[in-house]
């Protein structure tokens, strides 16, 4: 076995262990806006959620048990919700004609209280929450060709 396979596979495990740090953050900052700050979610809130929220679980249990396997369905997920996060990104910014309307009842994403930071839209960072998932579950799979 070569020097690189190891280092590969610790890569792999590293890019994992993102994902799954990164989807993990995203769940609670979800679950706080709503439960918390008691913001109910527009339609194409809940479609980025029902892509997010199993990620936990199943980057958690890859990551756990070591288990490389777990990346291929992460990454078909995090892939779905990254084209509704990127729809919603350009809907939210009125680059799409709003043929759905986000956040039509109740509060809407477009309130300054849920920026991140004071700058960035809820639909952009779920949107940025979604590529870097994608870039780390690509990456470590490139790089772990036996999975």
């Amino acid at each position: 076995m070569s020097q690189r396979q190891p280092n590969q596979s610790l890569r792999s495990r590293h890019l994992l262990l993102l994902a799954w740090l990164v989807s993990l953050v995203a769940t609670a900052a979800a679950l706080f806006i709503g439960e918390v700050m008691g913001m109910a979610p527009c339609v194409l809130c809940w479609y980025q959620r029902i892509a997010m929220f199993p990620l936990v679980v199943v980057l958690g249990i890859g990551v756990l048990r070591q288990d490389h396997a777990m990346a291929l369905p992460a990454l078909v997920l995090a892939a779905a919700g990254w084209f509704v996060a990127g729809y919603h990104t350009l809907l939210y910014w009125g680059w799409i004609d709003p043929a759905i309307t986000p956040c039509g009842s109740g509060p809407s994403c477009k309130q300054a209280v849920l920026q991140v930071l004071g700058a960035f839209d809820l639909p952009f960072v779920s949107w940025l929450a979604f590529t870097v998932i994608v870039l780390a579950l690509a990456v470590s799979l490139k790089g772990n060709k036996h999975v």
